[in-house]
């Protein structure tokens, strides 16, 4: 079993920044890709970024440059920063891992992009 446990989102102006974090907890030894996906009101959820056990990346066309994945804390966090906010990237942000046998999702933080 993984636990994950995020934190980051909120209200941000368009052209600003925020983080992202999400902690993971258990049987992490066994985790081989880490992501965020999001879903805004009325669509379907979809990739933003995900990051394999070596360090391989894959990114949305919609974020690619304005957006950044990474680990951190002996490989157990994974780190969304997102730069350049458009209003179209508001929406609830979802944190992924992947082990060997199973995949698990974060409860969900809530990313808002507005004036």
């Amino acid at each position: 079993q993984v636990q994950l446990v995020e934190s980051g989102g909120g209200l941000v102006q368009p052209g600003g920044s925020l983080r992202l974090s999400c902690a993971a907890s258990g049987m992490i030894s066994s985790i081989y890709r880490m992501g965020w996906y999001r879903q805004a009101p009325g669509k379907q959820r979809e990739l933003v970024a995900t990051i394999t056990s070596d360090g391989m990346t894959n990114y949305a066309d919609s974020v690619k440059g304005r957006f950044t994945i990474s680990r951190a804390n002996a490989r157990n966090t994974v780190l969304l920063q997102m730069n350049s906010l458009k209003p179209e990237d508001t929406a609830v942000y979802y944190c992924y891992v992947r082990t060997t046998s199973a995949e698990y999702w974060g409860q969900g933080t809530q990313v808002t992009v507005s004036s």
